[in-house]
């Protein structure tokens, strides 16, 4: 432990800039593997004449046991003449990872969010080093008066252009005062902690480790469609 940490502060550039992208990735891996669009469709099944489902698995749709065009093994007769049927299996549609928007967002980790940082946070100890509570409330407060909207916009403007999109500015207008809000309220936290107890060479990577949660917010709150969030 005490070799990484002196190999930590023996290249803090390469340290804080790798650790922050690494973990700004590793945000929206998070969000795809777990608040993903993509579901499981699951089976499709079918009723019998009597009416009775022959699962007790949730359904997304049922099939009639009357429609024509089913599959013959799909279709039973029991002994009293009446036709049953069968759950008809159908491929599931498992989320998968998008990794190259795990690429974009990397790219924009990697090219703004932890060089700013590193360089942000460096100039802040430099104009008002040390700790203390008043000390500390001033980083705090031109952290968010200034990196603040600025890594917001750099996330939803920098995404939009790597996809292509065709006005970029969409998703910054739409989404960025309720991120902004609530980033208000969970970095000035997260700073105050970051400004009062970890050692200046340390700053970048401890806010990318704080940004992990954020990110995939970010990245979950992009996905979401603007008629929505009206």
């Amino acid at each position: 432990m005490n070799r990484a940490w002196a190999l930590f502060k023996s290249h803090p550039y390469i340290s804080n800039v790798v650790g922050y992208t690494t973990l700004f990735a590793t945000a929206d891996l998070i969000q795809q593997s777990t608040m993903g669009k993509a579901q499981d469709k699951g089976t499709t099944y079918k009723l019998d004449q009597v009416g009775q489902d022959t699962s007790n698995t949730s359904t997304e749709g049922f099939t009639m046991a009357e429609e024509a065009k089913t599959d013959d093994d799909s279709k039973k007769s029991d002994s009293e003449g009446n036709i049953k049927a069968f759950p008809v299996q159908h491929a599931s549609q498992l989320h998968s990872i998008d990794w190259a928007q795990t690429a974009r967002v990397a790219m924009v980790g990697f090219c703004f969010h932890a060089n700013f940082n590193y360089h942000w946070l460096r100039a802040l100890e430099r104009m008002f080093p040390g700790g203390g509570t008043r000390r500390v409330s001033i980083k705090v407060f031109l952290d968010q008066l200034f990196a603040a909207p600025m890594t917001i916009s750099a996330f939803y403007i920098g995404l939009s252009t790597l996809e292509g999109a065709e006005d970029p500015l969409e998703d910054w207008r739409n989404k960025f005062w309720t991120s902004y809000k609530t980033g208000v309220v969970y970095w000035s936290t997260m700073q105050a902690v970051n400004f009062s107890l970890i050692p200046p060479v340390a700053r970048t990577v401890f806010v990318g480790g704080v940004a992990l949660g954020w990110t995939v917010f970010l990245c979950h709150f992009k996905q979401q469609k603007s008629d929505f969030l009206s």
